[in-house]
């Protein structure tokens, strides 16, 4: 149902390395997958709930997110990744279908963090959220983040 996430994390990857960051240290979270309508939204919910766990599935930003932990995980290199998000489309927002983005777990703060790469250019509009705040990297079609907190231990614990 879902295409494999094998070119996807492999333009996420080089992305990475040509800005030089290294990520082999990190946990990679989770992967977001966007769909066009409600519709879509409804009908990858119903089939990821045969293939895994619903997490959550809370409203954020006026639309429902859907977490799910994969009973079979997507292996990428050497990763293992577990957890899926998918969000509903914003109303009146349009995204193409596919894989958005994916999200690491750091080992320092994200002052820290944010200082060895001060070279990049990171979105910090995330950084002051109040549960798991994040520094972002957009790139053409597709963007990283990076945070302090896996998302099934935030669901679970601090949501």
């Amino acid at each position: 149902m879902l295409p494999n996430p094998h070119s996807f994390l492999e333009r996420i990857f080089r992305h990475l390395a040509a800005d030089n960051i290294s990520v082999e240290q990190f946990e990679l979270d989770h992967l977001c997958y966007r769909v066009k309508t409600i519709e879509d939204y409804l009908k990858y919910k119903k089939t990821l709930e045969l293939r895994g766990d619903l997490l959550t599935e809370s409203l954020i930003g006026g639309r429902p997110i859907a977490t799910f932990k994969l009973k079979e995980p997507f292996v990428f290199q050497s990763r293992k990744i577990e957890l899926l998000e998918l969000p509903a489309p914003k109303p009146g927002r349009f995204y193409p279908e596919g894989y958005e983005h994916v999200e690491f777990v750091i080992d320092k703060s994200l002052d820290a963090f944010q200082q060895e790469y001060s070279h990049l250019d990171f979105d910090t509009k995330g950084k002051n959220k109040k549960v798991n705040p994040d520094l972002r990297l957009a790139y053409d079609g597709c963007s990283v983040k990076f945070h302090l907190y896996n998302l099934e231990y935030v669901i679970r614990h601090l949501d």
